[in-house]
């Protein structure tokens, strides 16, 4: 089940390994360029639209008819109504089952209109019913464990590695949560009767280690498999279509893509949706609703980002893989806009000497990002546990974004050369 990812470590077999992940990059793009969104690979039957289609029109598809080009903003907080009576019964409804209440809005934690847009166009791009935003990728997260906690099913199990934040709650147990860590092939004989989630990366963050989806589903029976689908976003991978109930993303990341937003976000059918959005109303883990307009806004650019920033990738792959100044590649099969690589040198130097290339945690910019997982993203888990998983102390993150590959490269050149002059000067001095 676990597939690993392109992990480069023999220097004379780099550039044919590379040939083939930059293939496979551009067939993943190709393949999520012809997928349909709602019925991805199932043909263009009526009411189905390609992906690259959703992402424009999807929570759009009224404005026409409202006079409307450009989605408006509602930053209301509150809606009046004489109807007090009528607000009564729509609040019971919703109480019920989650539901979004019928007839025009009630309070800003309930439900926004602007936001609304967003939800819909990701659930149609994800292939679920429905979806829920949150103020950020955590928030998500604790909404989801909430929901099941609340069912009495406090156990996960979980595959590492993931987020950082997302083990650090797990393994602290913030939210009474208890977590067993397993490999792939474990998740099975570790589920008990109080298991309420498995959980996993695929490509994992920030080893780009990949997972065989379709087997985990199978081995999670009936407790719901959540796949962080940050890094593929559904441009690359759709993972309701091998099995996994929820889809998490940090909807900051890529679905944005200008960092410029804060926000998550869980596609999954619409009875945990309404689970979901009770937990919302009653946590205040809110949407601001001009970040819903950001992000809708993004996602009608996320297939064009995507395959062109995975193109880059693809590329910077090729080059770092015949550096003998690189030690390893890791860049995941189906392609995307992460690398990840270990050097010979010091990588807080890498760090250090980047002048075009923006040192900043957080990726799916258009603009490249380079950290130190060790030092930020991932810092709040065991420093064993961490390397155990992978996250070595020479490991960097690549996000890459749309500028010049050339550009880039020539950046990450002078980058590396910089741990050479330093162990240069080093050996003189000794």
């Amino acid at each position: 089940m676990d597939l690993g990812s392109t992990d480069i470590r023999d220097m004379g077999d780099m550039r044919d390994v590379c040939d083939g992940v930059a293939d496979a990059a551009g067939k993943a793009g190709k393949a999520g360029k012809a997928g349909k969104a709602g019925e991805a690979g199932k043909g263009s039957g009526p009411g189905v639209r390609a992906l690259d289609t959703e992402a424009v029109h999807a929570g759009r598809d009224d404005l026409a008819r409202q006079g409307l080009h450009a989605v408006p903003i509602d930053l209301s907080t509150t809606y009046p109504s004489y109807d007090s009576r009528g607000e009564a019964a729509r609040i019971d409804a919703f109480a019920t089952d989650g539901a979004q209440p019928d007839g025009p809005p009630v309070y800003g934690r309930l439900g926004n209109p602007t936001v609304a847009r967003f939800e819909t166009a990701l659930a149609r791009l994800e292939g679920t019913q429905s979806a829920v935003a949150f103020a950020s990728g955590m928030a998500a997260l604790s909404a989801v464990l909430l929901v099941r906690n609340s069912l009495g099913l406090r156990h996960v199990v979980a595959v590492r590695p993931l987020y950082g934040c997302s083990d650090h709650l797990l393994t602290a147990g913030l939210l009474g949560s208890e977590v067993t860590w397993v490999d792939p092939a474990g998740i099975q004989d570790a589920l008990r009767p109080d298991t309420g989630l498995v959980l996993v990366e695929s490509p994992a963050n920030p080893t780009l280690a990949e997972l065989d989806l379709r087997a985990i589903a199978h081995a999670c029976g009936s407790v719901p498999l959540l796949a962080d689908n940050t890094f593929a976003t559904p441009v690359l991978q759709r993972p309701v279509e091998q099995g996994a109930r929820l889809v998490l993303h940090s909807a900051t990341k890529y679905l944005g893509g200008h960092g410029d937003v804060m926000a998550g976000v869980v596609a999954c059918d619409e009875e945990f949706a309404g689970r979901l959005r009770q937990i919302r109303f009653a946590t205040g883990g809110v949407l601001h609703p001009l970040a819903g307009y950001l992000l809708l806004r993004g996602l009608s650019t996320l297939p064009v980002r995507v395959r062109a920033a995975s193109a880059n990738a693809a590329e910077l792959v090729r080059r770092l893989s015949a550096d003998p100044r690189v030690t390893r590649v890791h860049y995941p099969r189906i392609g995307g806009a992460m690398i990840a690589f270990e050097v010979q040198g010091d990588p807080h130097q890498v760090i250090a000497a980047v002048r075009l290339i923006t040192p900043a945690v957080s990726l799916g910019s258009v603009d490249t990002l380079i950290q130190h997982p060790a030092s930020i993203s991932h810092r709040v888990v065991d420093a064993e546990d961490r390397r155990g998983s992978g996250v070595g102390d020479r490991l960097l993150r690549l996000s890459v974004g749309l500028e010049d590959v050339d550009d880039l490269w020539r950046d990450l050149d002078r980058a590396l050369a910089a741990t050479e002059r330093r162990g240069a000067v080093s050996a003189e001095s000794v």
